[in-house]
């Protein structure tokens, strides 16, 4: 069987596997690329996700990429908005003819003896998967798994007459007007899922075993969208996006220097959201803000559904389902016709993706972050991910960028491996995410480590990385350069 090869393999056609391929195209233009997507189409979460009012929750001038402005007036965009500035991105720089669907990698091996992954890849419903190999992989799958959510082991749940749903894999034409919706969860999911179902939904209930921080944003940015009747298109985008990000560094600063002062600041902004009258323990978290992700809600619209009645919030603890919905601990009954299981991710490194290095398994807890892009002591291989305290996509072009830079550096020197290293050994390991969420903790084993010092430190730091990673040395003694002897060379020249 002849096994194709490439010079960079791509795994994930989402927002990070089409911003990486563009980056590639223009730092690397004479490289061989492909996108492995497991899936029929493009956009990864934004075409996954079909719940009713899915949306982003950061600003799209800094979840957009850095070479594609967005210039839809809704700064806070929907999803299918967001798959459609993908697409747009993918077609307009070639990318869109480098993906092929429905190939989903199911192994990934390092041989040092030829400086190459080798790939086995499930190509559609074909009985035998395909070889393919490549000299750069890079993994943009995120970093959940698609197949499901996470759903906890709910008491009861077979008692439960009505239908139960989690969002990740909402049903295609759900119809739920009319019908008694109750909405377990608190989060991101949760805060954006209320408001939309309350449109056509008799009743909404959002149950929470504890409160999220929720900020209200503007849905449009008043001032770019004036900007640009008189300047360029990118000039607006471009200012914009560096005035979000300043302002999002500062909060996430200012929530961990005086941690008191931005939660009263932020209490008190969804008391005047919610009116004198609200129970306001409802959105009063017992954590400090920026220890779980603080939520975002467009023009108030959570806010706006709950002052006027058509919808509800209880903060409580679930018993037990029941026939009916849900009985609480407190012994109260909440009816529902529709359960919604907002409860969260289930992670997943690589995409589920078994990685070896000369087919011993990779084991990705005992490794730790190089940069936040690679892992120790695994060769030529990136891992996109964004951050946690500010857009995803900030980070994820960041990384690209890097990782162009090294494979024109290795071409630059004669080489054709990079292998980060820790010679010292006395980095000092700490969690991978600082964030204290649920998904995190619950996945906190299977996650690699970062270190307590550059380069294994996560900065979570846009301009600091933007300093390091677009501007900072490749050769800084830990990422160490290097090639297959010329013995095994010839080897494997003549196998």
């Amino acid at each position: 069987m002849s096994i194709e090869h490439l010079d960079v393999l791509i795994v994930g056609a989402g927002l990070s596997g089409v911003g990486a391929a563009c980056h590639l195209k223009r730092l690397c233009p004479g490289k061989r690329v492909a996108v492995l997507e497991g899936r029929e189409a493009l956009g990864g979460t934004w075409d996954l996700f079909r719940y009713p009012g899915i949306r982003s929750d950061s600003d799209m001038y800094t979840l957009g990429y850095n070479f594609k402005p967005w210039s839809d007036p809704q700064a806070i965009a929907d999803g299918p908005a967001i798959r459609r500035y993908i697409e747009d991105t993918a077609r307009e720089h070639g990318v869109d003819r480098l993906i092929r669907y429905r190939h989903r990698v199911l192994e990934a091996d390092w041989c040092s003896a030829s400086a190459t992954w080798q790939l086995l890849v499930q190509r559609g419903d074909e009985a035998e998967p395909l070889r393919m190999s490549c000299q750069f992989l890079m993994m943009c799958t995120g970093y959940y798994r698609y197949e499901a959510g996470y759903t906890p082991d709910f008491a009861g749940r077979e008692d439960f007459q009505g239908s139960f749903i989690h969002p990740q894999l909402w049903p295609q034409d759900f119809d739920y007007a009319g019908k008694r919706v109750l909405v377990i969860g608190s989060g991101a999911t949760a805060v954006t899922l209320v408001p939309a179902l309350a449109e056509r939904a008799a009743q909404v209930t959002m149950l929470q075993r504890s409160p999220s921080y929720v900020i209200n944003l503007p849905q449009r940015d008043g001032l770019s969208n004036a900007l640009r009747r008189v300047l360029p298109e990118t000039w607006v985008y471009r200012l914009a996006r560096g005035r979000n990000v300043s302002l999002q560094l500062l909060f996430y600063k200012l929530a961990k220097a005086c941690p008191n002062l931005v939660r009263r600041l932020l209490l008190g902004l969804a008391r005047r959201q919610l009116g004198a009258g609200f129970d306001m323990r409802h959105f009063s978290p017992s954590y400090k803000p920026w220890d779980q992700r603080v939520c975002a809600v467009p023009d108030g619209d959570l806010f706006r559904v709950l002052r006027q009645g058509r919808a509800t919030v209880v903060t409580a603890e679930i018993e037990r389902f029941t026939a009916g919905g849900v009985r609480l601990k407190s012994g109260e009954e909440l009816p529902a016709d529709v359960i919604v299981s907002a409860t969260g991710l289930q992670l997943q490194l690589f995409g589920g993706i078994a990685v070896s290095v000369d087919g011993a398994p990779f084991e990705a807890p005992r490794s730790m972050g190089y940069r936040g892009i690679m892992l120790r002591d695994l060769p030529n291989l990136a891992v996109i991910l964004g951050y946690t305290n500010a857009s995803w996509t900030l980070k994820a072009d960041l990384s690209s960028e890097y990782f162009c830079r090294l494979i024109r550096h290795l071409d630059a020197i004669g080489m054709r491996q990079a292998t980060p290293r820790d010679s010292t050994g006395d980095v000092r390991p700490a969690p991978f995410l600082d964030l204290k969420s649920g998904y995190i903790e619950r996945a906190a084993h299977l996650l690699p480590a970062q270190g307590d010092r550059a380069p294994w430190k996560l900065h979570q730091n846009y301009a600091l990385d933007l300093a390091l990673l677009r501007y900072g040395k490749l050769e800084d003694g830990y990422l160490q350069f290097s090639q297959p002897s010329a013995a095994q060379d010839e080897a494997l020249a003549t196998s």
